[in-house]
Formats: C-alpha cells, structure tokens, sequence
C-alpha cells in the first residue's frame, strides 16, 4: 500500500496588469502526511523572474510531485482550475491529438508534459479548492508563494514548515479558530485518482 500525502499548492504573478514589463512569479506548496499520530509538514517554493499565473499553476504541482522519492497515493489541492481541470479533463485529448487544439497548439505544452513525467509514478487525487475562501492550507501556500515572487528565491527542496507558525499570527487577528491542526486525517475521506495517461512525454 503507497502513502498517502497531502500537498497543498498554489502560485502568484505580480504586476500582470501592466503590459510593458516583466511579471515576476513565485509557486509554493505545502506537503503534508500523518506519521506516528502526529501531522509531518513540509515547505516547498520557487520563482521566475518573467511568467504567468497558468505557467507557475503547473510548475506549483511539478515541483510538489518531483520531489517525492517514492510513488505515493496524493490528494493535491489547488485553487487553479486551469491546473485542476486540465489534469483531470483536458490532458487526456490533448495527448491524442499530439498536444493541438483546433486553434493551435497547446499552451505551456512543455511544462504539461513535465508535469505528467513528475506524476507518473503516482496515484493522484486532484482538487479544486476556492482561492481567499478561508481554506488555511490554502492561504499559507499562497502567501509563500507570493513571498517567492517578490523575493525571486526558491527553497531547493523540501524545507522546514512555517505553517504552524504563520496559524498562530493568523489567530492572533483571529482567524482558523476552528481548525485543528493536530487532529488526525478523516478515516471517510474518499480518495479519487485521476486516470494515468499513456504516451504523455
């Protein structure tokens, strides 16, 4: 039986309403999983000094899903329908179609393909979560990856989280006073992996 991890992504692009310059970016991910009765937490993040929000939605997800050393059954939440829907909907015709659409060619086709490479040897349940809805992994992760997009840094790997320390501020303005972060996953949580897909490189 793999194990079960929970990653928790999401990106930002700053200054994209301004046309004449670059739109610096930043992807970050939270992974999660339960070890002796207890939540393990990592940190993950990422910058481009010129990109878009689709661009740093895939890579959020590549970079969560390539530094896993084992395959691993994965419940990965985001708030990018882009990312969601075309990993759960839109991949699969556009690798029979050899990655073209009736208007062209497949936008971030490059970093799509990566994406499948990374997830292969997973089981991958994918979700789409509302973004600035009150979900707190949610909001971490967006926080450390708008930090990322300003700062222009990555973390190289897996580092230690700060999510208990960024909930703790958080409840200082009192927010999440109703989440328990200690408590162990829910037996009844359903997992749904999307279909692999063959012939994605």
């Amino acid at each position: 039986m793999q194990p079960l991890l929970y990653i928790y992504a999401d990106e930002s692009c700053l200054g994209v309403q301004f046309r004449d310059r670059d739109s610096p970016g930043g992807a970050a991910g939270l992974v999660e999983y339960w070890k002796d009765d207890r939540w393990v937490r990592r940190d993950y993040w990422l910058s481009e000094p010129a990109t878009t929000n689709n661009r740093m939605a895939i890579r959020s997800a590549t970079e969560g899903l390539r530094l896993l050393r084992q395959p691993c059954d994965v419940i990965f939440t985001s708030d990018s329908q882009y990312l969601i829907k075309g990993m759960r909907e839109w991949i699969p015709g556009w690798v029979r179609r050899g990655w073209k659409r009736k208007t062209g060619p497949v936008e971030n086709a490059d970093l799509w393909q990566g994406l499948l490479r990374a997830a292969a040897p997973h089981r991958i349940d994918w979700r789409w979560v509302r973004g600035h809805a009150g979900h707190p992994q949610n909001e971490y992760v967006n926080d450390l990856a708008v930090r990322a997009a300003k700062k222009q840094d990555a973390s190289r790997g897996l580092a230690e989280s700060g999510f208990q320390a960024w909930l703790e501020e958080q409840r200082e303005k009192e927010r999440y006073l109703d989440f328990f972060e200690f408590q162990a996953p829910e037996e009844t949580t359903e997992f749904r992996p999307a279909p692999g897909v063959k012939g994605a490189g």
